[in-house]
């Protein structure tokens, strides 16, 4: 796959408001011949950018095009915080979480807060090894890092205040209220707008290190939609305009928000909360653990965030797997 290098990105920042540019005037203003720009634009179209070209006007993109701005992603994370916050940058990685986990494996001083967040992803990761989709510029690619003292039994909910602090991002930014899948997907109308995956490195009884990953969906192209497996949806297609910069700033003071509360009283507050947007409540749905199957009432989940299902009218508590719809008759 093609990598962003840093005469690609100029053109992107000179083509992100979907104005027309000589291939001359891009050369001239990155110091590279006409030819270059028609190569480096050749490799930005095989990332699934549609840039197009029209004699005596020159390139063109198809639609504007967020990019991540360190300066203003700070500014805007100031506005809501009042700090400076400790955001990293890239145009392009293998996986935001792969970048923090590696740094942990290695030792490497992190300091809790600190954030990577990337216009692509040439090796995204979903749950249980799946691929996420991640092509430039078109969604949020994002990664938190939380030390927690309190060891690995205590981050085992986290999930559900992560799934909050989404939840509270897109209300209060663009006044949509989504609703929460079981352990870690954000909806609207049963399509998948954002996932969640909380990876963790730690003792039992000693500090555990957290990566919150997040990939949320701006703007999917249709050439990589065409590698989902499931019903989803972005925020262009709800009609929503997006700053990402804005966006990826909310979200960090709203998840900060929700791990402080998490840190303080784990899920006792935020697990009716959660209850409430609750995806599938009252629902028959199927859990599939890896080893055995179930079905049953969804109820929701309880203060250690165990999904709750109702089996022949008894609560049974489960703490892994995934689930799916049976609705009822």
């Amino acid at each position: 796959m093609s990598q962003i290098t840093g005469s690609k990105l100029a053109i992107l920042q000179a083509l992100k408001n979907g104005e027309f540019i000589s291939g001359q005037l891009l050369g001239e203003q990155l110091g590279i011949s006409r030819a270059a720009v028609a190569k480096h634009i050749k490799s930005l179209c095989e990332l699934g950018l549609d840039i197009y070209k029209v004699n005596n006007k020159g390139y063109c993109l198809k639609q504007e095009i967020a990019l991540i701005s360190k300066p203003e992603l700070q500014a805007e994370y100031q506005k809501l915080s009042g700090q400076v916050g400790n955001f990293e940058t890239f145009a392009s990685i293998d996986s935001t979480n792969t970048e923090l986990m590696q740094r942990i494996a290695s030792k490497q001083a992190l300091t809790s807060g600190a954030v990577v967040v990337a216009e692509m992803q040439n090796a995204g990761r979903g749950r249980r090894g799946r691929v996420w989709q991640s092509p430039f510029g078109a969604n949020l690619y994002y990664s938190y890092y939380w030390l927690l003292d309190d060891g690995l039994q205590a981050a085992m909910g986290v999930s559900v205040a992560v799934g909050l602090a989404v939840f509270d991002c897109i209300k209060v930014l663009y006044n949509v209220e989504v609703s929460l899948k079981w352990p870690n997907d954000i909806l609207v109308n049963n399509q998948k707008l954002a996932g969640v995956l909380v990876e963790l490195d730690g003792q039992p009884e000693g500090p555990c290190h957290l990566v919150i990953g997040i990939g949320l969906n701006i703007a999917m192209p249709e050439s990589a939609s065409e590698h989902i497996d499931q019903a989803w949806v972005d925020l262009k297609r709800l009609g929503l305009e997006v700053n990402k910069n804005e966006l990826a700033a909310a979200l960090t003071y709203y998840l900060e928000q929700r791990l402080a509360q998490y840190q303080a009283t784990g899920l006792s507050e935020m697990y009716s909360e959660w209850n409430k947007v609750n995806a599938f409540a009252e629902q028959l749905i199927t859990l599939n653990t890896g080893q055995k199957t179930w079905q049953g009432i969804c109820v929701g989940i309880d203060k250690q965030g165990g999904l709750v299902l109702r089996q022949d009218g008894i609560e049974k508590t489960y703490y892994g797997g995934e689930i799916s719809v049976r609705k009822v008759n």
